[in-house]
């Protein structure tokens, strides 16, 4: 009995209904693949994604998801009080979700290749084409959302939220969380790309602060979110994994001219919280910093409230056309 159960189409079942109640419907869209392959000209890439219906009415938000679970369960708890105010936008990254590329010549997708994949989508977008977008981005998402802003500029793109994202690390951060894992794991992928119950457990307990007992995560349990979540597409994940440029001189942190929020959990294990006031430096000292309390490495889903009411404070301060609900 134990093992037919499946609590990912549940979780799916109810992240899809906030969506939905937000007046989010899916929708996807055909582009060229920023990075050529195929002799740079025919390579295309399908990009899914969230959004309301229609031209926007609001300013638009894009939301940017982080490696691991869908974009649906990684943005439910903020989809319904950020669409009160904004015309939110939630994209799978190539390679997550429904987004992918055909071509197998293709290099993986860097952090440049995903943020050119959604300026794009940007443009494609009934009534966004050459509006200014709010961008918020989590974990590796974050990357993603650093480099969307610098290279598309503060015309395209407005104020910027980097959450739990380090933007600074290095080989020597990777082995800091290997350490604090513990022995037996051979590198960062073992842990962040889980193939067995083990791995998908330490993982749990250091991503969430109060992660759930063990005695709610059985091993038949891990299994079905490891072959659901990281199997059925394991070799795409594995392929993205290696195209991070994060750490690499591909990726330099300059500062930004857009207005920019660092949000962090307070016992974040991933990405320890230093690292905020690390990045903070970086940018001139001029982003504002928000720790948020008893929260691990999602305090958009341990403390939604808390962290709905620093991202909405932040934006309506950034760019007075949000508080009056006018086209960014």
């Amino acid at each position: 009995m134990g093992a037919s159960l499946s609590l990912v189409p549940l979780i799916d079942y109810f992240a899809r209904r906030e969506f939905l109640a937000a007046g989010l419907r899916p929708h996807s869209v055909t582009l060229p693949y920023p990075d050529g392959g195929d002799g740079g000209s025919t390579a295309t890439c399908t990009v899914h994604y969230w959004a309301p219906a229609g031209e926007p009415r609001l300013p638009p938000l894009l939301l940017i998801h982080g490696f691991g679970p869908r974009a649906t369960w990684q943005w439910r708890c903020q989809v319904g009080p950020l669409s009160r105010q904004f015309h939110v936008i939630v994209p799978d990254l190539l390679g997550f979700g429904g987004s992918s590329w055909d071509s197998p010549s293709a290099p993986p997708p860097s952090e440049a290749t995903q943020a050119a994949a959604l300026a794009a989508l940007l443009d494609s977008v009934e009534g966004l084409k050459g509006k200014r977008v709010a961008v918020a981005g989590t974990s590796y998402g974050g990357f993603v959302a650093y480099w969307l802003a610098r290279a598309a500029g503060p015309r395209r793109v407005g104020p910027v939220v980097i959450a739990s994202s380090d933007l600074l690390k290095t080989a020597a951060d990777d082995r800091a969380f290997l350490k604090r894992a513990g022995e037996g794991w051979r590198g960062a992928h073992e842990l962040l790309l889980p193939a067995e119950p083990a791995a998908m457990r330490r993982l749990m307990e250091m991503a969430v602060y109060r992660p759930p007992p063990a005695m709610m995560t059985p091993d038949f349990v891990l299994r079905d979110f490891i072959q659901k979540l990281f199997m059925d597409n394991r070799e795409q994940l594995a392929h993205l994994f290696k195209g991070i440029t994060v750490g690499t001189d591909k990726f330099q942190v300059t500062p930004l001219p857009q207005e920019v929020l660092i949000v962090w959990g307070e016992h974040d294990q991933l990405f320890p919280v230093e690292k905020a006031y690390a990045i903070q430096s970086s940018l001139d000292g001029k982003a504002r910093v928000e720790i948020i309390k008893k929260t691990g490495h999602a305090p958009q889903l341990e403390d939604p409230a808390r962290f709905n009411n620093i991202v909405l404070d932040f934006l309506m301060a950034a760019d007075p056309a949000c508080a009056h609900g006018s086209s960014l």
